[in-house]
């Protein structure tokens, strides 16, 4: 049996994560129950106590625990840790370090993976000292699910909101390897652009951050599936869970992706360069007076295309289309020609490379669904809940 070790943070979501217990107890999965100070003031420790089974622990300096080294002793007792909810406190005490209450001296003790399933209000989480907590723990490979974006009970909107238990029980399943609802599934994900030299100095390329194919390869992984990322230059982090092979030109890009083939599922976010050199100059080309030189050009592959083509074809085929003219006659333009069985299209006109949201069309080649603006992330969780579908009934 597995065990999770569940740190409930003092935010107003914390009576979510007795649904949680519940969900995690159904799948046989053991839970230890850790309260903050303040996640009593929103729940009880009966509450939790009778969901999970097992006693609440809240106190760092227990002379029954204590005397064995009780906090070592929990760090050690799961297979994953959970904070649900994650708050910014929680986030910047652990980004920091600090251990001044159970809670943070088991993150700051134990070695077995962290998942943070993040709830605090929407400026709180956009506040650029949250962000870059997240980024840092991000990098030390704390894997996070959510948050969600929607209506708050300060009656604000946007991300903040705490993922749905549902959601963060397939990510805790999907973390121990032991099932989650896309486990045994083997994906590819391509993001952020790619980098074709001119010389040594110079190059052709684009604004893709690789954003929107980070967070699609995060939610992936966080149920079940196996990843292959496929990743042009980007200063994003590894997503937990994610297999990165890191890239440089369309050509090394679509090498990367046949060698992983066969996978059940490619989505394509990388913006891949058009063209290349001809011929890439040896030394860097200097100004001259006789005015600025000509550059030949020749096509790059067409990776989209080659892997619909592919005699290794997955079963679904996801591109992605960033157009800034006739939108929707374009992308229904490429989804036919390049041969891939959906299209998503974006407007890139309205800043999206390198933005947190986005807005996109579902081109599936029977309609054409608009999805309102909303960060990439719940942009990639809605796309990862269309293709579970396709795959539940293909």
């Amino acid at each position: 049996m597995s065990r999770v070790l569940l740190i409930v943070g003092g935010g107003i979501a914390a009576y979510r994560t007795l649904e949680l217990v519940r969900l995690l107890r159904a799948e046989n999965i053991a839970v230890t129950p850790v309260m903050t100070a303040s996640a009593r003031e929103f729940i009880t420790p009966l509450s939790l106590e009778a969901l999970a089974g097992e006693r609440v622990h809240d106190t760092l300096f227990s002379p029954t625990q204590e005397s064995e080294i009780g906090h070592i002793a929990l760090a050690r007792s799961a297979d994953l840790v959970v904070v649900c909810p994650a708050t910014a406190n929680l986030m910047a005490r652990m980004a920091q370090g600090m251990a001044d209450d159970l809670a943070t001296t088991l993150l700051l003790a134990t070695t077995t993976p962290i998942l943070l399933a993040p709830s605090m209000n929407v400026r709180m989480w956009e506040h650029p000292a949250t962000q870059a907590n997240l980024k840092l723990l991000r990098q030390r490979g704390v894997g996070f699910i959510g948050p969600d974006e929607g209506s708050m009970a300060c009656g604000e909107f946007g991300p903040g909101r705490l993922s749905q238990p549902g959601a963060i029980r397939d990510a805790v399943l999907g973390q121990l390897a032991r099932g989650g609802s896309l486990a045994g599934r083997r994906f590819l994900v391509t993001a952020g652009p790619t980098v074709e030299p001119l010389d040594p100095v110079r190059f052709l390329s684009n604004h893709s951050s690789g954003k929107q194919g980070y967070a699609i390869a995060e939610t992936l992984a966080f149920r079940g599936a196996d990843v292959a990322l496929v990743s042009g230059p980007t200063v994003l982090a590894v997503p937990s869970g994610v297999r990165r092979i890191q890239v440089s030109t369309a050509r090394e890009m679509l090498a990367a992706c046949e060698a992983e083939l066969p996978v059940d599922v490619a989505v394509c976010t990388a913006a891949v360069s058009d063209w290349r050199a001809k011929v890439q100059a040896t030394g860097k080309i200097k100004k001259t007076s006789e005015g600025p030189p000509i550059l030949e050009l020749i096509e790059n592959p067409d990776i989209l295309a080659a892997l619909c083509r592919h005699a290794q074809r997955p079963k679904l085929v996801v591109g992605f289309a960033a157009e800034t003219d006739d939108v929707l006659v374009n992308a229904k333009a490429k989804r036919i020609r390049k041969g891939c069985d959906w299209l998503v299209a974006n407007d890139v006109r309205q800043g999206v490379f390198g933005a947190d949201r986005n807005t996109v069309t579902l081109m599936d080649g029977t309609e054409a669904v608009n999805w309102p603006e909303m960060d990439k992330r719940s942009v990639a969780n809605l796309l990862v809940d269309r293709i579970e579908e396709f795959l539940i009934a293909h």
